[in-house]
C-alpha cells in the first residue's frame, strides 16, 4: 500500500467530482426548489437531509416530500433519515424508505437517544442490500464498532459530524484522518465529512482523504471563489463596503 509524506496510507484514488476536487460534494438541506436548482446546474454529486432540516424548511409530509424529490432527481444519491428511536421502528422505517427508489440512501443514527449502538441493525439492513448512511458519528471508537461488524462489501457511508466536533474546541482533522484510515480497506465504505462550518472545510476534508462532504447552498455558492486573487478580492470587498454605504445614504 502506498504511503503519504506523513507516513500514513495514501487515500484511495478517486475521480474528480462536480466540484473539481477529488472529494464528492453533497448538498445538505430540505428546500425543494434549491435542491432542484442545484441538481439542474450540476453542481453537486448527491443530496442529504434529515428531520431537523426538513422541519426547518416547513416540510409536513415526509413521504410526499421525499417522493416528489425522487421523481425529479432519479440518478443521484439522496439520503433520508429514519426518525424512530427503538430499533424495531427504525428497521420498519428504513425498509419503507429504501423502497422509494434505487438512489435512496437510508440514514441510520449511530445510536438511539439512550446511547445504544445501532450497529446490529445496520449490519442486518446492509446485509439485505440496503445502501446505508450511518449518521451522527463523532468518534473513531464508533467507527471501529461499525467496521468490525459490517462486511466491507456493504454499501455504507460513515457520516462523521466534523463541524460539531470542531464546536467542542477540538481539531477535527486528526479524527477524520484516523476514521479514513479505519475504513481504508473496506471497499464499499465511504467517509463523509458532515456539518461543515466554512468553505475551507471542503479542502480540509479533501486533504484528509474523505470521500464526501455535505455543504449547504450558501457554502456551495462560495466554491466559485476557489483560487481567487486575494489582492483583487480585497478591492472587491472595499467596493462592497463603499457601494452599501452609498445605497444606505450615510452622512457624517
Amino acid at each position: 500500500m502506498a504511503t503519504s509524506v506523513r507516513g500514513q496510507a495514501a487515500p484511495r484514488s478517486r475521480k474528480r467530482s462536480a466540484s473539481g476536487l477529488r472529494i464528492q460534494v453533497f448538498a445538505d438541506g430540505a428546500d425543494r426548489d434549491t435542491m432542484l436548482r442545484l441538481y439542474r446546474e450540476g453542481h453537486v454529486d448527491g443530496f442529504t437531509t434529515n428531520p431537523t432540516l426538513m422541519r426547518k424548511a416547513g416540510v409536513t409530509d415526509y413521504q410526499g416530500f421525499a417522493r416528489s424529490l425522487l421523481a425529479e432527481i432519479p440518478d443521484l444519491p439522496i439520503s433520508f433519515e429514519v426518525f424512530g428511536d427503538d430499533f424495531a421502528a427504525m428497521e420498519q422505517q428504513a425498509r419503507k424508505i429504501a423502497s422509494w427508489g434505487q438512489n435512496v440512501v437510508v440514514k441510520i443514527p449511530i445510536t438511539n437517544t439512550r446511547g445504544e449502538l445501532a450497529v446490529p441493525l445496520v449490519r442486518e439492513l446492509a446485509g439485505d442490500g440496503l445502501h446505508i448512511n450511518v449518521t451522527a458519528v463523532m468518534t473513531p471508537e464508533q467507527t471501529r464498532a461499525v467496521v468490525e461488524a459490517i462486511p466491507g462489501s456493504a454499501r455504507l457511508i460513515v457520516s462523521v459530524f466534523a463541524g460539531r466536533i470542531a464546536d467542542t474546541g477540538r481539531d477535527p482533522m486528526p479524527i477524520m484522518r484516523e476514521i479514513v484510515d479505519i475504513c481504508r480497506d473496506r471497499i464499499g465504505f465511504r467517509v463523509l465529512w458532515a456539518s461543515p462550518r466554512e468553505v475551507l472545510n471542503v479542502y480540509q476534508a479533501d486533504e484528509c482523504g474523505c470521500h464526501i462532504i455535505t455543504a449547504t447552498a450558501d457554502l456551495l455558492d462560495k466554491l466559485k471563489l476557489r483560487g481567487r486573487n486575494l489582492t483583487e478580492f480585497s478591492r472587491e470587498t472595499v467596493q462592497m463596503f463603499y457601494d452599501d454605504a452609498r445605497r444606505a445614504g450615510y452622512r457624517l
